[in-house]
């Protein structure tokens, strides 16, 4: 195989299949949720989270999307956008609604830290998973009491003050005609944002930024001084590298007993903190630039990202101060 062959089969497996695949779930996830609001079945997917929903003032669009949220974060977010594009969610509501979905969103990727984090620290992952549960519970509930009292513009049943709801009859073959005309328009957009800021940031991770950005933050955390130093090479790793590389030393130091399932906990949560901000950019914002516009997308990363930074710290001073220090 010739160098200018294995360099395109590179630029494939690295570039070219992932932002494919990336599309091509965008483009499911906007099929789905343009389908569910064409039948308009936004208020039967909206029960389950409907004592919520009302607490908060938050409509049926925003109870939907939480209940989407725990099959595909992909349409969940789409509902919420095409929503916000014909005026039916405000702002302020998208703002919140994206982050509401923090909990739904955590279940969707349980299963797979489940499964790794078991064999490799033990009983220590049910009290890590048990910790990060906590703090996407906390969230979820204090997006609820904070829109109770900035969405004032919306009834308990949510819907707009003032306005009536129209329910209108429609057949299948309409639904999917509506449905394949806003994908064809919504899909185009995407593509144009979503390939070119793809690809740069792709270049990005090859010239080594965001490693660069990494290694820059592991190696400044002398204000870590109250882990010990082999829990400090748990947030290091986790976030020089990834949280598999976290996992796999702390599983090391608790099958050598340096560390106990106390210390792995803290180092893991910490690691969790410092190392979101870098990869939320790295994997989040190429998709959301596709769904949201990218200055939109670039707020609500930024508001999602601060608002779990900061329930996660709250859960692990709890934890700290709580947690007895003792060994397995």
């Amino acid at each position: 195989m010739s160098s200018f062959q294995e360099t395109l089969l590179l630029l494939w497996q690295q570039l070219g299949w992932p932002l494919l695949r990336l599309l091509i779930f965008i483009s499911i996830g906007l099929l789905v949720a343009n389908f569910i609001e064409a039948l308009n079945w936004t208020k039967r997917l909206a029960v389950l989270a409907r004592p919520l929903i009302r607490f908060g003032r938050l409509s049926d669009i925003t109870g939907a999307s939480f209940s989407l949220a725990f099959f595909s974060g992909v349409s969940a977010n789409t509902m919420l956008a095409e929503a916000y594009d014909q005026g039916k969610i405000s702002k302020k509501e998208l703002v919140l609604a994206n982050l509401f979905n923090s909990l739904p969103a955590y279940f969707l990727h349980l299963p797979t830290t489940f499964f790794i984090t078991v064999p490799l620290i033990k009983g220590a992952a049910f009290l890590y998973i048990g910790m990060t549960f906590g703090a996407a519970v906390l969230r979820t509930l204090t997006i609820a009491i904070v829109a109770r009292f900035m969405l004032a513009d919306v009834d308990e049943t949510g819907h707009v003050a003032g306005q009536t709801e129209t329910k209108k009859e429609i057949t299948l073959q309409d639904a999917l005609n509506r449905t394949w005309k806003r994908f064809r328009r919504r899909m185009k957009k995407i593509i144009r944002f979503t390939v070119p800021i793809y690809i740069l940031f792709f270049l990005m991770n090859r010239v080594g930024l965001f490693s660069s950005l990494e290694q820059f933050m592991a190696e400044h955390l002398t204000f870590l001084c109250w882990l010990s130093p082999q829990a400090m090479s748990i947030v290091v790793l986790h976030i020089a590298a990834e949280f598999t590389a976290g996992l796999a030393a702390a599983g090391a130091l608790l099958q050598d007993g340096a560390l106990g399932y106390r210390d792995i906990v803290l180092a893991l949560l910490v690691g969790n903190i410092l190392s979101s901000p870098v990869r939320a950019v790295r994997h989040q914002f190429p998709f959301y630039a596709g769904i949201f516009q990218p200055r939109l997308a670039m707020q609500l990363i930024f508001f999602s990202q601060s608002f779990r930074m900061v329930s996660i710290a709250l859960i692990t001073v709890l934890f700290f101060f709580l947690f007895p220090a003792s060994g397995p």
